[in-house]
């Protein structure tokens, strides 16, 4: 305490000794400091620091001397001058780091931010559709029939009712094992072909298109048929045909001279496998789809070619 009141009286001497010759400098008084008591390490590089963000070495070096004067005499207004020069310096720090690593990439701690978004590759968003369309199968086998029936089929008695979802989750829906699997091995192969040509979002979004399409087209037949014949209600669908029709056939489209191999045996030209796939659907809509739905097969055909169309303008 005695060693700082006589630094006191030191400073105000030398404060109204500089104040008659013109004003008072803190060089005076650092100069004349022991060495023990000038700039520590660390006020010494904070103010390098500063002198190479803001080019201003008069602020850098006057912060720092007066941060030392601070840590000696106790002053608040050297506080008060600390904190806001450490304020902004750490905002023109922040500045810099995001002006060199992009201004997504500031965490705090040090931490560059991480987005939680899984995004799958190609062959993984054809693996997950099958997964789902598997799942759902052996919901088929171990879940009571009437929930299955109310949320995973559609019909215009669940339209009706309002299970409007059944427009989707009947794409997904397969009840027998040879229905799953013919279905599966054409979503394979050439879901696999449009996804790696156009990426996994697309091949959902067809997906997904290709169902509603298929439900659609599925509603308005009923609506059609059962008005000619009352007789003839109850009719529903499931399976995922509408969707995968709707992925074969742009593939179809997109490349017509393609060689298909039917049963893994038989070498088709695309343009004739796509031309019997459209006309097996309306010979079965002639025959009032008894068994396989070609109203919903047609409905996945219509969003193949619209997605075609798409592709041919650049829209896509």
């Amino acid at each position: 305490m005695h060693r700082l009141l006589a630094l006191n009286k030191l400073l105000l001497r030398r404060s109204a000794a500089n104040a008659e010759n013109g004003g008072f400098s803190y060089d005076v008084f650092l100069r004349a400091l022991p060495r023990s008591m000038q700039l520590s390490p660390f006020s010494r590089t904070l103010s390098e620091s500063f002198q190479q963000r803001s080019g201003a070495s008069n602020f850098s070096s006057g912060f720092c001397r007066g941060f030392s004067v601070r840590q000696i005499l106790g002053s608040r207004s050297c506080a008060s001058a600390a904190r806001s020069a450490l304020a902004v310096g750490a905002q023109s720090l922040k500045f810099s780091f995001l002006r060199s690593n992009g201004f997504g990439s500031w965490k705090p701690f040090g931490f560059r931010r991480s987005y939680w978004r899984y995004a799958p590759t190609s062959d993984e968003a054809v693996l997950g559709l099958v997964g789902v369309n598997i799942a759902v199968y052996f919901l088929w086998q171990f879940v009571d029939l009437s929930f299955m029936r109310r949320h995973f089929v559609i019909s215009l008695e669940n339209v009706k009712s309002g299970n409007l979802h059944t427009m989707l989750t009947s794409a997904f829906s397969h009840s027998e094992l040879d229905h799953l699997v013919i279905n599966m091995i054409g979503l394979y192969f050439f879901g696999t072909s449009i996804s790696r040509l156009f990426g996994p979002a697309f091949l959902f979004k067809l997906y997904i298109a290709g169902a509603l399409g298929g439900s659609v087209f599925f509603l308005l037949h009923r609506m059609y048929v059962e008005t000619a014949r009352p007789f003839y209600r109850g009719a529903h669908g499931l399976g995922a045909s509408a969707a995968v029709n709707a992925i074969i056939l742009l593939d179809v489209l997109l490349f017509p001279k393609n060689i298909y191999y039917v049963n893994l045996i038989i070498p088709v030209p695309a343009i004739l496998m796509g031309a019997f796939i459209i006309g097996s659907d309306l010979w079965r809509i002639k025959k009032g789809d008894e068994h396989i739905s070609g109203a919903a097969h047609m409905g996945g055909a219509f969003v193949a070619l619209v997605a075609w169309a798409a592709v041919k303008r650049g829209w896509l």
